[in-house]
């Protein structure tokens, strides 16, 4: 049974990684839309401070969900591995307490933050009336995120299992919620921010619930938690949670900076990165669910010992990667006048638009690879190594490259300079990913001694 539910030791690499993506970026652009339908809602208000509250809060929320993206990275994994190795048992003991341990780490988090809401809102800018709006806003949310941490690492472990589909399902029901009771609850009920709030929560709770009943329904459940089992676990979850949530955290940090930059060049230069910003994922919600696409793959193989079929795993990853960037990147380059029309932009906004929908896009290959790549190194034991690259590209590869290029090209030349840091750090990254994978097949230092007394046995026995 465990080894049927080892799926990706099987079959077409190709059509695995193509099916995994697809599916999980449409999860993903359930989410993207969701966001996109609140701030609407928000929006037809008609105050302004309403959707300044929730931008600030969105800040906020950021840096919590990266803890709870760190945590289905190491379910996830450990799971695929488990499964790989044909212990159906331990896949789940560390299903079950990858788990436990979201809720435990997520309750402690959630308090931390919670009693430090005030604070933390004024930290990332927040003041006066729209300060105490984004605190009642959070101080709502903020205490379901152990359920929103059941759920992402839920579906990490539906994706370790090979089911893509009822991980996906989980976060459009989720969205789905959210969508139905944002209007009943901001204007049925004229709760306005509070409505809004309210329906995360229910999402939250949906996506949690969706999550965990197809494990237990198809995939034998849970084990009965014990403080010895969890003892076992804890060093491997944390050894590959810790550094996840690490790596998480270097993407707002550089695009921080890369905002600040481009304030230099004025308001249309802001809001032409903006465009791109909203463009970015839904043009490429498919790379960016890749990567936890192709980890439980990468993971279930590796388990296997399966050293050739990791490395094809990720081949066929870049060769994926580098089908979709190609079409993407026709269609933004037909679609560009439209799309600039639609965000009615001109001048400097108009030229960010047209830069994105030609070179900038296709230079988004190389962001793919450090996806998969990342995913390599989470799944192959490494994860700090998924730490250091992120880390590396949105300081050392975007800081330098941005001031060099914005001093050459201006405002088109802060997103350049991204884009070529983002080039840099996934050749990097591919070189890491290749010595990673050598290292997997290279014998133990205990194996080339094993042979050696194997050989003087024979000897002894021959003479």
């Amino acid at each position: 049974m465990a080894q049927a539910q080892a799926k990706f030791l099987t079959g077409n690499l190709f059509r695995h990684i193509t099916v995994m993506s697809l599916t999980a970026s449409l999860g993903l652009m359930a989410v993207f839309l969701v966001d996109f339908i609140d701030m609407i809602f928000i929006s037809m208000l008609g105050k302004a401070e309403l959707a300044a509250a929730v931008g600030y809060a969105g800040a906020i929320l950021f840096f919590t969900t990266s803890f709870g993206i760190g945590m289905a990275i190491a379910g996830g994994a450990l799971v695929a591995r488990a499964l790989g190795a044909g212990d159906e048992d331990l896949a789940k003991r560390r299903a079950t307490n990858t788990i436990l341990f979201g809720i435990v780490f997520g309750a402690i988090f959630s308090a931390v933050v919670w009693i430090n809401l005030p604070g933390l809102t004024a930290l990332v800018g927040a003041s006066g009336e729209t300060q105490t709006l984004a605190v009642d806003y959070l101080q709502i949310i903020i205490p379901t995120l152990p359920f929103l941490l059941v759920g992402m690492v839920g579906s990490a472990i539906l994706r370790a299992h090979g089911d893509a589909n009822r991980a996906m399902m989980a976060t459009i029901w989720g969205g789905l919620v959210n969508a139905i009771l944002d209007p009943i609850l901001i204007f049925g009920l004229d709760l306005e921010l509070t409505g809004a709030a309210l329906a995360s929560v229910a999402a939250r709770l949906t996506i949690a619930a969706t999550a965990i009943i197809p494990l237990i329904r198809y995939y034998g459940g849970f084990t009965r938690p014990s403080l010895p089992d969890m003892r076992l676990d804890f060093a491997p979850v944390i050894t590959l949670a810790f550094p996840a949530i690490l790596t998480q955290l270097a993407t707002p940090i550089g695009q921080a900076y890369v905002t600040r930059a481009m304030a230099e060049y004025g308001e249309e230069a802001v809001a032409g990165m903006a465009i791109v910003a909203r463009l970015t994922p839904v043009a490429f919600g498919v790379i960016f669910a890749l990567s936890g696409a192709v980890g439980p793959i990468i993971g279930q193989n590796f388990g296997a010992k399966d050293s050739a079929r990791v490395r094809m795993a990720y081949r066929d990853a870049m060769i994926f990667t580098g089908v979709v960037v190609l079409f993407v990147t026709g269609v933004l380059f037909l679609l560009r006048s439209p799309i600039a029309a639609l965000f009615q932009a001109d001048g400097i906004t108009q030229e960010l638009v047209f830069l994105f929908c030609g070179p900038l896009a296709l230079a988004f290959f190389f962001n793919g690879m450090i996806f998969v790549s990342n995913a390599a190194f989470n799944n192959l034991g490494h994860p700090y190594y998924s730490t250091w690259i992120n880390w590396g590209r949105h300081t050392a590869g975007t800081i330098p490259l941005v001031i060099l290029f914005g001093a050459w090209f201006g405002a088109a030349g802060v997103l350049i300079g991204q884009a070529v840091g983002g080039l840099i750090f996934g050749l990097i990254s591919l070189w890491l990913a290749i010595r990673v994978m050598a290292r997997t097949e290279a014998p133990t230092d205990a194996e080339p001694f094993q042979r050696q007394a194997r050989q003087l046995t024979l000897f002894h026995h021959r003479r």
